[in-house]
């Protein structure tokens, strides 16, 4: 949707979960030497200022890695310390407080034998996200749940590909089913990361039971809840569901959810889940 815009929400309880796993998957397929594939379906504008603009509005940060890095005198589990390393990383040369999108994690990450493919729909976006990336990936104004297609299998059969639409359009539930589904038969041994928002209504609370069917015998899912649910509308938590995850990864998360759900959560609600099948 172009009337979308993830600044209002950069560095968000939905953003620290999102990009924990992200970095941690990284971090793990980067093990092997060969190439890396990795692609971001709808990957925003790769970075952004804190104290002013959209990020400003709502300072949903504050509750999110605010959070966490005023939390950072405590001896905090190694995963969640490797997130904020690569999340200063990021960002130790900007002039103001800022947060990196996952697409400058990623290239914060990658090594030279690495590529990465960015797709940014929002004309005002993408053309930010071109002029910070255009040395060291790929960008495509398009929707990745249209551009998938056409990289997979990568040369290297090594991909992580991250998708995390803006679920503003309903549509947007059965595409992502489709486009994996269709990803699936065309690489099935790639790492794929799916991001969406808990609600108390609709198609998210449908969404697990969908994409498990996917991939039954090997997929992990992660829920970070910061407040109960209430009402008809209004997010509460995000989850992750990742398929063909790295084995450690489900021990990483086991460390890092309760201190999450503790430090991010809203007057004392905060709660976690974690299940999935390994082979």
């Amino acid at each position: 949707m172009l009337s979308y815009r993830h600044g209002f929400h950069a560095g968000n309880h939905a953003d620290v979960l999102k990009h924990l796993v992200q970095v941690l998957l990284l971090d793990y397929l980067q093990q092997k030497d060969k190439a890396l594939l990795y692609v971001d379906t709808h990957a925003g504008a790769g970075s952004y200022l804190l104290n002013q603009g959209f990020a400003a509005k709502n300072r949903e940060h504050d509750s999110g890695i605010g959070r966490l890095r005023a939390a950072s005198w405590r001896v905090l589990p190694a995963p969640l310390q490797r997130y904020l390393a690569v999340v200063e990383a990021c960002t130790e040369q900007d002039a103001e407080p800022s947060y990196p999108g996952s697409p400058a994690i990623a290239l914060e990450m990658l090594r030279r034998q690495d590529h990465a493919e960015l797709f940014e729909l929002h004309p005002a976006d993408c053309d930010i996200l071109q002029r910070r990336a255009y040395r060291h990936a790929s960008v495509h104004l398009k929707n990745g749940f249209d551009g998938l297609r056409a990289l997979l299998p990568p040369a290297s059969r090594r991909a992580l590909v991250l998708i995390d639409p803006p679920y503003e359009n309903k549509a947007d539930y059965k595409t992502l089913c489709r486009c994996l589904e269709d990803s699936l038969k065309r690489f099935a041994q790639g790492v794929y990361a799916v991001w969406y928002p808990l609600l108390p209504q609709g198609e998210s609370l449908k969404l697990q039971e969908k994409l498990t069917r996917l991939s039954p015998e090997n997929y992990l899912h992660a829920s970070l809840e910061v407040s109960a649910a209430s009402g008809e509308r209004g997010m509460y938590g995000s989850a992750m569901f990742v398929i063909n995850p790295p084995w450690l990864l489900r021990g990483q998360l086991e460390e890092a959810l309760p201190v999450l759900a503790e430090l991010l959560g809203i007057d004392g609600q905060g709660s976690f889940s974690l299940s999935g099948q390994q082979r």
